[in-house]
């Protein structure tokens, strides 16, 4: 069954002032030939290392519905389908333009220092529940991603869901003009990018850009736990959103948490959410998650959803890959296949999200005579106070009750210089040699958290403790002795 059409040559001609080859329609937008599917519109990009033109011939050949272009392409029929655009960035900017304009949905907008990605699928989960629903793919979330969003939105769907981020000023203004927000979520401002800016309170500032795009109708939800909350307030109010709400557990937040329970994968929550009080599980640990989906069921409310249904449907989320999936990893040992738990926090990492992880990590019991064991890389963009943000983790490793620590980079070298000897599993200059060390060291009922900055290629070390999975079997595998580790 083939897929509704989401553009037609016209459509993108008058979205963009193209002029069009040939009589076709589009199922979806692509920008990379290596991924592309049959009926998608691509667009070949122009980079600093890449052109899209090169590769528009393979997409077509892919199935692409048509290509939009800047010039004539390599290797491309002369009547194949496309549509002629003065330049390919400007003509997806305007095409995302369109797409919003036609839009009949409600949009919701999420930005935040941590967290965002991990609400925008929350909010994907609990709206999806109610009515159709569109949300960004991934984290699809600066100045190409934001409008590439745009266009693969359909104009019938009831809601949509995009993350806007940035590492500098002035990065988040132009993409909230962009998707004209109903309803904004900054989930947290934290100490992240901190080599772009000169203090935190530039961060807030920034984050509070997510406003510029807003109707004075629309609502602002803020994180009133965050210490920069009341200076949100006032970049909203000077924006004149016209409507306020916080979650936390201030008395006087909309969403206001009562009580939870925190297990090692799930949490029970009671909060109040506009004098409404919900119980309601999270199939995902921690207490950053229960307090950012007091923030996901405040934008629910804000959007006219049904919160009740909403916090079901949040029961069902599952940790993204690099966000806390969790896998068990079986291995050979006496003739017998055992198993280690790891907990994979490897796509990005900074002081708070690492805190978080390792609070998550504190709560999971390994089996027999495991142990808990943090392999961690460098937190980076966090400029003159990195290294003592990295010593300043030391605390909430020991919190935890971390048994062993293995550590990569040199900003970490200063937080294991700092740690106990018995507290030091292994160093390592990079993840590559980080990996093979632990790997070796892995045993059966251990659980093993890996985070880093992406950065910091910590997925070097899943990757490797993946590898020493023997299968359902337990006959492929080797006794915990790490497979090649592949670089990427």
């Amino acid at each position: 069954m083939s897929k509704k059409p989401l553009w037609t040559a016209q459509d993108v001609a008058a979205a963009t002032s193209g002029t069009p080859i040939g009589d076709w329609a589009a199922s979806g937008v692509s920008i990379d030939s290596r991924t592309v599917e049959p009926g998608d519109l691509f667009i070949a990009l122009v980079g600093p290392n890449f052109d899209g033109h090169d590769y528009a011939a393979d997409a077509l050949k892919k199935g692409a519905a048509a290509a939009m272009v800047h010039r004539p392409p390599k290797s491309v029929d002369p009547d194949a389908p496309l549509v002629v655009v003065d330049d390919t960035m400007e003509a997806l900017t305007a095409l995302g333009t369109y797409a919003r304009m036609r839009f009949g949905g409600r949009i919701v907008a999420v930005t935040g220092s941590v967290g965002k990605t991990s609400s925008k699928e929350a909010l994907r989960t609990a709206l999806s529940a109610q009515k159709p629903t569109f949300a960004t793919t991934g984290n699809l979330n600066n100045h190409w991603g934001v409008p590439l969003s745009l266009s693969r939105m359909p104009a019938g769907h009831a809601y949509g869901v995009l993350e806007l981020g940035m590492n500098h000023a002035g990065e988040i203004e132009p993409l909230s003009r962009l998707c004209k927000p109903d309803v904004s979520v900054i989930t947290t401002v934290e100490a992240v990018h901190l080599e772009n800016f000169e203090n935190v309170e530039g961060i807030a500032d920034a984050k509070a850009e997510i406003f510029a795009g807003m109707d004075p109708a629309g609502t602002a939800v803020l994180n009133r736990n965050n210490r920069h909350f009341p200076r949100l307030v006032a970049h909203a109010r000077t924006a004149g959103i016209g409507r306020v709400w916080s979650f936390g557990e201030h008395p006087d937040a909309e969403a206001r948490l009562l009580d939870c329970s925190l297990h090692a994968t799930c949490s029970a929550v009671s909060a109040s959410i506009c004098g409404e009080v919900l119980q309601y599980s999270l199939s995902v640990p921690g207490q950053h998650w229960v307090l950012n989906s007091l923030g996901v069921l405040l934008a629910v409310k804000a959007l006219g959803g049904d919160i009740a249904a909403a916090a079901r449907a949040l029961s069902k989320i599952q940790p993204l890959k690099g966000r806390g999936a969790r896998s068990r990893i079986r291995v050979l040992q006496d003739d017998q296949v055992s198993a280690f738990t790891l907990i994979d926090e490897c796509y990005n990492a900074s002081p708070t999200s690492v805190a978080a992880s390792l609070a998550v990590l504190g709560t999971t019991d390994p089996d027999g005579g495991g142990r808990r064991i943090a392999v961690l890389g460098d937190m980076l963009e966090l400029g003159e106070q990195a290294s003592d943000m990295h010593v300043g983790l030391k605390q909430p490793l020991v919190a935890a009750d971390v048994d062993l620590v293995y550590a990569c980079g040199p900003h970490m070298a200063a937080l294991y210089d700092a740690l106990p000897p018995s507290m030091r599993g292994a160093y390592a200059p990079d993840s590559r040699e980080l990996a093979v060390k632990v790997a070796e060291a892995a045993q059966p009922g251990d659980v093993i958290m890996v985070k880093g900055s992406l950065g910091s290629r910590m997925a070097l070390v899943v990757d490797a403790l993946q590898a020493l999975d023997t299968g359902d079997d337990g006959q492929s595998g080797l006794m915990c002795r790490p497979r090649a580790v592949n670089g990427g």
